[in-house]
């Protein structure tokens, strides 16, 4: 922990994955709200709309906390790494401000009218604002997922004599063909993490015998959306970025797959521990040929192994990267087998009466924040060791002004801080999940208009 570069990297990794916690959720609730609303109108059920603005409010204290976590992730850009701020600021500051202006604003504006401006909207208007929130929270995603996508793929810029990169087009950048792969993924990611949590606390509320009918809507809707959700995560999105990455970082590929020989039918490994040393993988299980087919469609093409590709180059740490991406492959599995079982179960009408089941769906709901949690461990970490890919390496992109011990005792802090704020967010969402969907009312705003039921 002596070298300052070590100590910026952790404090911003930190920072990322305390922060991504949150927005994960709201971006995953976002769609489940409006699937909710369009229920309440099809059926005129209101137990649909109650369910709806039980989830609003869990999206709410979200929406809060990853705006109080996010807000030291952009300072960090000129305290932490500011080299990097000064090289690319002309490219990135392009999306990270549509990010702020449009779909920050779009969100924020559009959450405050689905909270309190139900009954002067009326169910219609209403369902209109809830795709609005949608739309905002999945364009705020979209915009901060083209400026790490910029950095794993530069495109559309052009470098000065002073070394500073300007952007040239705003379209290429948008249309980045890694952005329009990493989008979708870091999305259906997202909604698998919002389908088990509200599948999770559906199970918790069928195993308490508390607000059972809306923990049987909760189960039922978590399910059908999961499912669906991962098989998306695995193909076509997973396998197309995996296949950007095999061709753009053959190094980041190569580490992941714990590749360290170049093989005609390299086969895709399962289980395995990399050593370092003797540059190999211990103890492989594998399938044969398959990681060849896989990239390349054919079953005896050559994938290129470390050994065969520039030492600078590699992942500065390959045995963390490996792990990372097989942690999110095998929770992924999981998630796969679990939904698939419960919507077996669930199509057979024995579902709700399955305790097991219903406990593993509760006991699921951390799993789908170590699976993306991991995921972008994968994409950073297989990007070094550069910052912005094959331009800018890390070691110069960091405030070499602010030493290693500035930057331990400012991560201690926000450490620090994030405990009473896991408290607080404990807390907060502890209350809202034990008074349940039966207490959200309907939302303010004045009366209802002439026909609109107060609960529609």
């Amino acid at each position: 922990m002596d070298s300052a570069e070590t100590v910026h990297r952790i404090h911003f990794a930190f920072n990322a994955t305390y922060h991504y916690l949150f927005p994960q959720l709201t971006m995953g609730l976002a769609l489940f709200i409006v699937i909710m609303k369009v229920a309440a109108l099809r059926t005129g059920d209101p137990a649909w709309d109650r369910g709806a603005r039980f989830w609003a409010k869990i999206f709410a204290v979200n929406f809060a906390f990853g705006v109080v976590t996010g807000i030291p992730l952009e300072f960090q850009f000129g305290t932490n790494w500011a080299r990097f701020s000064k090289a690319t600021g002309g490219v990135i500051g392009q999306t990270l401000a549509l990010e702020g202006t449009f779909a920050f604003f779009l969100e924020s504006t559009f959450l405050g009218l689905f909270l309190f401006g139900e009954r002067r909207l009326g169910p219609r208007k209403h369902l209109v604002v809830a795709v609005m929130l949608a739309f905002g929270t999945w364009l705020s995603g979209f915009f901060i997922v083209s400026t790490n996508a910029w950095m794993q793929h530069p495109v559309g810029f052009t470098t000065g004599a002073d070394g500073r990169m300007h952007l040239e087009s705003l379209s290429a950048m948008l249309l980045n063909p890694w952005a329009w792969w990493q989008f979708p993924h870091t999305i259906l990611g997202a909604v698998t993490t919002g389908a088990t949590v509200v599948a999770g606390v559906g199970a918790w509320y069928l195993l308490s015998g508390r607000h059972e009918d809306h923990g049987r809507r909760f189960v039922r809707l978590g399910v059908v959306v999961g499912l669906p959700a991962v098989l998306l995560l695995a193909y076509p999105t997973g396998d197309a970025q995996a296949k950007m990455v095999q061709a753009h970082q053959p190094e980041a590929f190569a580490a992941m797959e714990g590749l360290f020989e170049s093989e005609h039918g390299a086969g895709l490994v399962l289980v395995g521990q990399p050593d370092m040393e003797a540059l190999r993988l211990d103890n492989p299980i594998a399938v044969p040929k398959v990681l060849s087919f896989m990239t390349h469609g054919r079953w005896n093409a050559e994938v290129k192994g470390l050994k065969d590709l520039p030492r600078d180059r590699w992942p500065q740490n390959i045995p963390l990267l490996y792990y990372a991406y097989h942690v999110m492959v095998g929770i992924g599995t999981l998630l796969l087998a679990l939904f698939g079982l419960a919507l077996l179960w669930l199509w057979r009408g024995r579902l709700f009466a399955s305790r097991p089941l219903l406990w593993a769906l509760l006991l699921a709901v951390p799993l789908p924040y170590i699976a993306n949690t991991t995921g972008w461990m994968t994409t950073e970490l297989g990007r070094q060791p550069w910052v912005v890919h094959g331009i800018l390496r890390t070691r110069d992109a960091y405030s070499a002004n602010v030493s290693a011990g500035n930057a331990l005792f400012t991560l201690i802090g926000f450490a620090g801080i994030y405990v009473v704020l896991s408290v607080l967010y404990v807390l907060l969402m502890g209350r809202k999940l034990v008074a349940g969907p039966d207490a959200a009312g309907a939302g303010g705003g004045g009366p209802a208009p002439d026909g609109a039921h107060p609960e529609a």
